[in-house]
């Protein structure tokens, strides 16, 4: 039975969690430390352990994907990217999507998204197509591609509070984790562009944007120019500092599924872990050698920006959550484990609710997964369910959202009078539980549950 003291540091915890979500930024991880010190002075609980290994694969992946976007090479590919939806303008609304989810899954950070809105919005504006459509599927579509990517940091995340584990019988790798992930985002993005093919009126039908357009100049703000990558000419370096990312990504993912392809350590191959470390410091290391990077400049990316808040969440929030459940963690086991057997997807919800009180998988990750192993959480439910880390949709707050809301000059992506009623709750609900549902039923398929 969970004691007084449990619901008091819980309600510590979640309003630390809460009030760093509110402030944004790298305050969620700092005000971590206020909770610790809170648990520890206030309560006497035993010190936690802070996710040092995933901590440090998160910096070594951010460090590599950054070094490529100083090099040029990230724009390379939004050029290829590019290309496609120009040349299928009418199939924007399917195609983006799924082009801004295989941006992420190759680059490792959904952000990619921001380069590509304007470009989707000159894309379907011009065509007739409600910008709303594409735009609010492609930022879901970006982060849904976060934990099918092996440079995110949700992804290796959780291959490092796996690693030891086995699933399907086998040692838990890459290959056990994207063989339910990236089917799942695939059948979940198809899920949410169809139902955004159909949302919201056709523009020529829409009262609001026909009045809005009816002023010339309004007009003429909302068409604009065309915004366009198509024509630049990137040097070689650029294009090769994209080389040189892509092979480590399928370095590492050819030894993620082979771990006999890895050199024994002490017996054992070399973990995953360690694998992803090495890899990406080399990726960035040969692109500063070979692709003229400046490595001032590095530091100065929006990546690496965005992956050093990422790595102060979850280092705050992680340690401090480690601290609160370890100490009742007896009591939990005798309560959850009967819950997670009798009603599986209680563990998604949790999880879901989590990622939006973060605005972060990789810290949701890091908070609830070390948990429910504790508990005793099968580790193949824990994979089946990794698309539900998901969930920082549900209030429009997260600086993608925001920036699809500012980039449709249409106005037709919005927040609602009620602000939960705004353009990405329905897609990010439709993609992220479809994905969920279906990530559930491979895990039966292959032998996790």
């Amino acid at each position: 039975m969970l004691g007084f003291d449990f619901w008091v540091q819980l309600i510590i915890v979640l309003i630390a969690l809460f009030y760093g979500a509110r402030k944004g930024g790298m305050a969620l991880g700092l005000i971590g430390g206020i909770g610790l010190l809170i648990l520890i002075f206030g309560f006497g609980v035993k010190v936690g352990k802070p996710p040092v290994d995933v901590i440090l694969t998160i910096l070594a992946v951010v460090c590599g994907s950054a070094t490529l976007q100083a090099a040029g090479g990230l724009d390379c590919l939004l050029q290829i990217a590019e290309r496609v939806l120009r040349k299928h303008p009418r199939a924007v609304v399917y195609l983006a999507p799924y082009i801004c989810w295989f941006l992420t899954v190759l680059c490792g950070t959904g952000h990619v998204v921001y380069t590509m809105l304007p470009i989707i919005y000159d894309v379907a504006i011009k065509n007739g197509i409600r910008p709303e459509r594409p735009m609010a599927a492609s930022t879901i579509a970006a982060q849904m591609g976060v934990i099918c990517s092996p440079a995110a940091v949700a992804a290796v995340s959780m291959i490092s509070l796996l690693e030891g584990y086995e699933v399907g019988g086998k040692p838990f790798g890459f290959l056990q984790l994207f063989a339910i992930v990236i089917p799942s985002a695939i059948v979940g993005l198809f899920a949410e562009a169809t139902f955004s093919s159909f949302r919201g009126k056709d523009l020529d039908k829409d009262e609001e944007f026909q009045k809005l357009i009816s002023d010339p100049e309004q007009k003429k703000y909302v068409y604009g120019e065309t915004t366009t990558l198509v024509g630049k000419v990137f040097p070689k370096t650029a294009w090769a500092s994209l080389y040189i990312f892509l092979a480590t990504i399928a370095f590492v993912a050819v030894l993620g599924m082979d771990p006999a392809l890895r050199p024994a350590v002490g017996g054992k191959p070399l973990g995953m872990t360690q694998l992803i470390q090495m890899a990406m410091l080399s990726a960035g290391a040969l692109m500063v050698i070979f692709c003229n990077v400046r490595a001032s400049s590095i530091n100065k990316t929006a990546v690496f920006n965005a992956g050093m808040v990422a790595i102060v969440a979850v280092y705050g929030v992680a340690w401090m959550a480690d601290t609160m459940f370890m100490a009742h963690l007896g009591d939990l086991k005798e309560i959850l484990v009967g819950w997670v057997k009798e009603a599986p997807w209680t563990y998604a919800i949790v999880l879901l609710l989590v990622s939006k009180l973060v605005n972060s998988q990789a810290a949701a990750i890091a908070t609830i997964v070390p948990v429910a192993l504790a508990v005793g959480t099968p580790p193949g439910l824990v994979v089946a369910f990794s698309s539900a880390c998901y969930g920082y949709y549900i209030l429009p707050t997260y600086p993608s959202d925001l920036a699809a809301l500012q980039f449709d000059r249409s106005g037709t992506t919005h927040i609602g009078r009620f602000v939960i009623n705004h353009s990405f709750i329905l897609p990010g609900l439709i993609g992220v539980i479809t994905a969920t549902v279906v990530g559930y039923f491979l895990g039966v398929a292959y032998g996790y549950i």
